[in-house]
């Protein structure tokens, strides 16, 4: 059934175009050749858009060719507008040029542009996106026209958005935040319930066309995620003709690759897409020395690892979108992910026992051999129906989105005793499971005028997940894995989210604009093991609040203030109680009986654009948690798990166990300097409050901050260099502190080809092959001290090509036309 829903979007377009009735044209024209006043030198890719005259509506449009030269054909009798527009130029408007009988023919001779004078946005020319852009909602940050994550991951772009931090495995923070709702192109997927990290280590930048920011989401966006939103836009257009663009990176630590194709004929369109990237095999090295203590010893456990890991994945899809008439338009697209990681290592360890007069015994060694899999497919499908109403401003919205994924993960572990490196035990285990995600909701926007508007809408949200722990444990005997059947057991997790919003938005005393909203969200969650009874998980409701006021001064300046309510559900990994006993000393495990963690938020910003292009942006904010979700080590001297005991262990998993208020602001600045230098900062910084109420309640305070520098530099029109530094604090969690880091990157780009194709080099990390992490955990009768060196030094090589003229189109033209005819 797939298939031949799959195929019927691709024969969709081409039935259209054949359906469409043929009009018969004119044989008007007008042409001309466009060049540079300055070096006279042909201008290749300038739009040249055409209207009536007095009228903005384009009604005809085409592209110049490699010489300057264009041409719009089949023109009706009349009087006709051309605007001509190009990146870094500016406009030039024609106006009154007659079309008939006697000139039929217009030839516009020799048209001069000019280069525009203002100064950069990022590293390129004012004419394109400023890197950053401030909304009454959300900020987003194009990524198009960043250069040293050009051969980098959706990892490296995240480093570079203001309000965000990455640490050195790749978690991220909004805010000082990791409870974030990440959506691609607005949509969820299964693929981020799963291991968000892989997946945003493998979608390649170049892939990424912005990402948007949401810190105080309103009350028409899910209650999920008290850190926000981060939406993740990938690339496509929406212009009439061919285009697209291939872009290659290879490097010595990370690979990939991404092709985009678009086309489209009037009122419908087909986009695809083909991803990938690969991070190749490194390897970290970890030194650890814990203490633990019981009532009448003390044992020192020292542990040294060498491992290796790698991952990759891949993504591919198709989407369409169709403008069936003025009032109505369809959207859908199909995606299927593919995420993996591999992970092998040996750990040596030393095992020392002192008795209670600190009187050491004799040393026990032995030997860990680990080797981890993971990997996920998902299928994500969706479709969007949007209708318009007479009314301007007045629209119905209805969208589906389905995602389905399967997902596998295993270890398999021995132990070896002593330097004969004899195996005295062994265990394998794996934890296949899918996830399947259904949304449909429906949105209505209805103006009462232009300074009010009601917003309401209705969401029904289903996820199931299903999974099964199966654990072998290795028989010395005849060598062979046998079922531990105590250790295994099945899940199955399903949850259902109703909703539904009404917001507005009003102008008060024609000062301030109001966006006040609620929502209300009703759950429903069930969990079962096995065959044992279902357990039982009570229903509840959650309202969601929203306000937003805001004001935009003379001058380019705004001032926003918000308020919003947020929780934050348990994944699927927090909620998995698969145990993992890759390193017996060091177990991890899920808790499925977390509660949501629920939070606060006041917010105010200001934003003011400069008149040659700098930007400032200054963020305060104060929110408070309850119910906060942490992760917490508990030690055991046994520890036992079906019919098995270990000893001296460390159990790693997730609870409430705190409540936390964050006080912080962030300070985003962009300078530019004699049109051709823009330097980029961000300075974020909090002081965090946490209140445990574990085992040993406690209060901890902590101040932490996060430093980025970004200096580019446009040395000639097609060559551009930029430098980029990152530094975050050390952190301190509710056992401990967690270290700091930091990274620097260079990047080189040269244009080539009248700008249709670009080659970059980058450099992360030139001068250190490794990245240093030391954390320090205390907790109930255990310490530890972990020293990390971790391999991130990396080189790397980007080919970027554009292709394809992009065409404005009459919708009445003849549609019979070929899609690659491109009007001349």
């Amino acid at each position: 059934m797939k298939k031949i829903v799959l195929l019927g979007l691709l024969l969709l377009p081409a039935f259209l175009l054949k359906a469409q009735p043929s009009v018969n044209p004119s044989s008007g024209k007008i042409f001309g050749i466009i060049i540079d006043s300055v070096d006279h030198q042909p201008i290749e890719y300038a739009t040249i858009a055409l209207s009536r005259h007095n009228e903005t509506v384009i009604i005809n449009g085409t592209t110049s060719d490699s010489i300057g030269k264009f041409s719009l054909s089949k023109i009706t009798k009349g009087t006709y507008r051309i605007v001509i527009d190009f990146l870094g130029y500016e406009k030039k408007s024609i106006d009154n040029i007659i079309v008939n009988e006697k000139a039929s023919s217009v030839f516009l001779g020799t048209i001069l542009l000019s280069p525009k004078s203002t100064t950069l946005q990022g590293v390129t020319v004012t004419a394109e996106k400023s890197i950053i852009e401030n909304k009454i909602d959300k900020m987003v940050f194009n990524a198009g026209n960043d250069i040293t994550s050009q051969t980098g991951v959706a990892i490296d772009v995240l480093k570079k958005v203001p309000q965000v931090s990455v640490d050195i495995d790749g978690n991220v923070e909004l805010q000082g935040n990791s409870n974030i709702r990440f959506l691609i192109d607005g949509k969820p997927s299964t693929i981020y319930g799963n291991s968000i990290v892989d997946v945003l280590q493998s979608i390649p930048a170049s892939q990424i066309e912005s990402i948007e920011v949401i810190t105080s989401p309103g009350a028409k966006y899910d209650a999920e995620g008290t850190g926000g939103i981060i939406n993740i836009l990938l690339k496509k257009t929406k212009v009439n003709g061919i285009s697209g663009n291939l872009s290659l990176s290879g490097g010595t630590r990370l690979e990939n690759g991404s092709f985009n194709i678009n086309a489209r004929r009037g009122n419908f369109g087909v986009n695809a897409f083909l991803s990938g990237n690969a991070q190749l095999q490194s390897t970290s090295i970890t030194d650890q020395t814990r203490w633990t203590q019981d009532s009448s010893a003390k044992t020192q456990l020292m542990q040294h690892s060498e491992s290796q890991f790698q991952r990759n994945g891949f993504q591919t899809g198709i989407g369409f979108d169709w403008t069936i008439d003025k009032k109505d338009n369809l959207t859908g697209g199909l995606t299927y992910n593919h995420w993996s990681n591999y992970f092998k290592g040996v750990t040596n360890q030393t095992t020392t026992n002192y008795d209670s007069t600190g009187t050491p015994g004799s040393p026990y060694l032995n030997n860990l051999n680990t080797i981890n899999n993971y990997h996920s497919n998902s299928l994500t499908w969706s479709l969007n129906y949007k209708h318009n109403f007479k009314k301007k401003g007045q629209e119905l919205n209805i969208q589906y989105n389905s995602s389905y994924a399967s997902n596998f993960s295993d270890y398999r572990q021995t132990q070896s005793q002593g330097l004969n490196d004899t195996v005295y035990s062994g265990i394998y285990g794996s934890n296949p499971g899918t996830d399947m995600i259904s949304e449909i909701s429906a949105d209505y926007n209805h103006p009462f005028s232009e300074k009010l508007i009601l917003q309401a809408g209705m969401k029904a949200s289903m996820e199931e997940q299903k999974s099964s722990s199966n654990v072998d444990t290795l028989d010395l005997a005849t060598g062979n894995y046998v079922p531990d059947y105590p250790q295994t057991y099945t899940l199955d997790y399903s949850r259902n989210i109703y909703a539904a919003y009404l917001t507005g938005t009003f102008s008060l005393f024609n000062f301030l604009d109001v966006r006040p909203g609620a929502r209300v969200e009703h759950t429903d969650t069930w969990i079962n093991y096995g065959n044992a009874p279902e357990s039982s998980i009570p229903s509840y409701n959650t309202f969601v609040p929203s306000l937003i006021f805001s004001h935009n001064f003379k001058n380019n300046n705004s001032l926003k203030l918000s308020y919003s309510y947020r929780i934050q559900r348990p994944d699927y990994r927090d909620l998995n109680p698969f145990i993992n006993l890759s390193d017996p000393h060091n177990i991890s495990i899920g808790n499925p009986e977390l509660k949501p963690e629920a939070q606060n938020s006041i917010e105010m910003g200001y934003n003011k654009s400069f008149k040659k292009g700098g930007n400032l942006n200054l963020v305060a904010y104060y929110r408070w948690n309850t119910d906060d979700i942490q992760s917490f080590v508990i030690y055991y001297p046994t520890y036992k798990i079906g019919d098995s005991i270990y000893t001296n262990v460390t159990v790693t998993t997730r609870a409430n166990i705190s409540s936390e208020t964050r006080i912080g602001g962030n300070l985003y600045g962009s300078i530019p300097i004699a049109s051709v230098i823009n330097i980029r900062s961000n300075i974020s910084l909090y002081n965090r409050a946490i209140t445990e109420k574990g085992p040993t309640p406690s209060s901890i305070n902590s101040f932490e901050y996060r430093i980025t520098l970004n200096i580019s530099w446009q040395i000639i029109k097609t060559l551009a260099i930029e430098a980029f530094g990152n530094f975050n604090s050390a952190r301190t969690a509710v056992q401990g502190k967690l270290p700091s880091w930091s990274s620097y990157s260079l990047a080189i780009r040269q244009k080539l080809f009248h700008d249709k194709a670009s080659i970059a080099f980058t450099a992360n990390n030139a001068f250190n092959e490794y990245v240093i992490q030391k954390t320090n955990l205390t907790g109930t009768n255990f310490s530890l001290v972990s020293t990390r060196k971790v391999a991130f030094q990396s080189f790397g090589l980007n080919l970027t090509y554009k292709f394809g003229k992009m065409k404005f189109q009459n919708a009445k033209e003849d549609e019979n036309n070929n899609l690659m005819n491109q009007g001349f």
